[in-house]
């Protein structure tokens, strides 16, 4: 549950993609050898065959007429006050704002015939009008047919009777593998498309922008403006959609994301069909299986999801699961990370039956699950928004970066903390903070603190906080953990 990138993340990124198989002495030998990645003579043929289909997305916002502004009073005509406040209220609204036209990013025809264009939900966020600029300079209106935040992925659709678009397809990202050559085209700031090429630098990454985090990473040249922009491989298939670049100044480092091909494509189905929409549900809450956990529960190594509460009346319960159970198996599909399970179970089938294996009693069993809607769950309140988080989860310890709670049953089933054991949970850990840097975990049961015993959350703030007002420079802790008792000293000065 760490929450907070230490580095700054700009919405966008852009990226390229390209590879050539040399197969040297070692295929005269008869020996297999992995094939060896060269440079391309050049990249020319295959950006002109697809930067038309790479279009810049400009956006009008209407301005909002501040309340308290006066309304123009009304005098008998031929009144001498009234040009004195047609005047008035003439210099006033001049120094109105206009109605801005901002072009914000970049984006993609996916379907010539029908007019749909991919972007990213943040450029067109708030937007009261969008426009399509084609690289011929062309611009069309655009209705937003459907948007993902959790993605981050938006759906527009022109009317392009009078003019001929070029489409581009969808590649399978999960053939691409790391050292691929890509192309990245963008058309930021309505300039014209921009080509620019790199690798790809990595796979799977989580920059901690939403639930289903899977970025593609590449070290081609991002700049801000792209974002929305395709990734290409060298077939011309969009393999990644260009969405955020990590970047302490603002600008390219080499260091840019894009949401895989395969996590997009059911989204953007899903908008196109119904203009929303549609994912699975499991109606459990699942962490991390850390060493710890997975060496109490005897699983060996940390895999799976450890279902931390399972809500009341939803799929996993029907089908009888519990808190405490690890979820090691969806419909076939090994978890062999936390992050993988919420994947998985958005792209079931709602009402689909889906298949689960978990870990109960040093055991696997088995059960049938009936997937539900997760967007007909939030609208029902049954999934905690993340608003919600902070005013159920405790204490937050600001001064060390913790967030503290009672220890409910769950807590004790899910962490292994013994009935014996009295405290309270740490249940967060900032990033980065003292907390984090002396090794504190979530699961952690705090005991004493400075050689007090503490029984709830705000007993542990009120003696930090008195031993700050006292300028102490640090509290000691007396920590639980799987049954290891340990102090832990935490600066209060940091």
């Amino acid at each position: 549950m760490k929450k907070g990138r230490s580095f700054a993340v700009v919405k966008f990124v852009m990226i390229a993609g390209f590879s050539l198989a040399v197969t040297g002495d070692a295929l005269a030998k008869g020996q297999a050898t992995p094939a060896v990645q060269m440079v391309p003579a050049s990249f020319a043929d295959l950006a002109e065959k697809l930067t038309p289909a790479v279009v810049n997305i400009s956006t009008t916002q209407k301005p909002v007429m501040p309340r308290d502004f006066p309304e123009m009073p009304q005098f008998p005509e031929g009144s001498p006050f009234e040009d004195f406040f047609e005047e008035f209220m003439d210099r006033q609204g001049r120094g109105m704002p206009s109605m801005p036209h901002t072009s914000l990013g970049s984006g993609f025809i996916i379907d010539a015939q029908n007019g749909y264009v991919v972007t990213n939900n943040h450029v067109i966020r708030d937007a009261d009008e969008v426009k399509v600029i084609l690289s011929d300079d062309t611009s069309l209106p655009a209705e937003v047919i459907g948007t993902d935040e959790k993605t981050d992925l938006a759906v527009l659709k022109v009317d392009a009777k009078d003019v001929k678009l070029v489409a581009v397809p969808f590649g399978n990202s999960d053939a691409a593998r790391v050292g691929d050559w890509i192309m990245a085209i963008g058309n930021p700031f309505g300039l014209g498309g921009s080509v620019t090429t790199g690798i790809l630098s990595a796979r799977a990454r989580d920059i901690d922008a939403g639930p289903y985090d899977d970025f593609l990473q590449t070290d081609a040249s991002i700049n801000r403006g792209n974002s929305g922009g395709p990734m290409f491989n060298m077939s011309g298939e969009v393999i990644g959609i260009n969405t955020a670049i990590f970047s302490p100044t603002g600008g390219s480092v080499g260091i840019g994301f894009a949401i895989p091909s395969s996590l997009a494509k059911p989204v953007i189905n899903q908008i196109i069909k119904y203009g929303r929409t549609r994912r699975g549900w499991l109606g459990v809450r699942i962490q991390t299986v850390t060493e710890e956990i997975a060496e109490s529960l005897e699983l060996g190594k940390p895999r799976g999801a450890l279902v931390a509460s399972v809500t009341e009346g939803g799929p996993a319960e029907k089908a009888g699961l519990e808190a405490g159970d690890i979820i090691i198996e969806f419909n076939g599909n090994a978890i062999d990370e936390m992050k993988m399970l919420p994947r998985y179970v958005a792209e079931a089938g709602i009402e689909s039956e889906a298949t689960v294996k978990y870990w109960r009693d040093g055991k696997v069993h088995s059960a049938h699950v009936t997937v539900g809607e997760l967007e007909k769950a939030e609208d029902e309140g049954l999934v905690p928004s993340a608003e919600d988080k902070p005013k159920s989860s405790g204490i937050e310890v600001e001064s060390v970066g913790m967030t503290l709670k009672a220890i409910e049953d769950k807590d004790r089933s899910a962490f292994q903390i013994p009935n014996d054991v009295k405290g309270v949970l740490v249940y967060d850990v900032k990033q980065a903070s003292e907390a984090e840097n002396k090794g504190l975990d979530s699961g952690d049961v705090i005991v004493e603190i400075n050689q007090q015993p503490v029984e709830t959350p705000e007993d542990a703030l009120d003696i930090i906080e008195k031993a700050k007002a006292n300028a102490r420079k640090s509290v000691l802790l007396l920590v639980n953990r799987g049954g290891d008792v340990r102090f832990v000293a935490l600066r209060l000065d940091r």
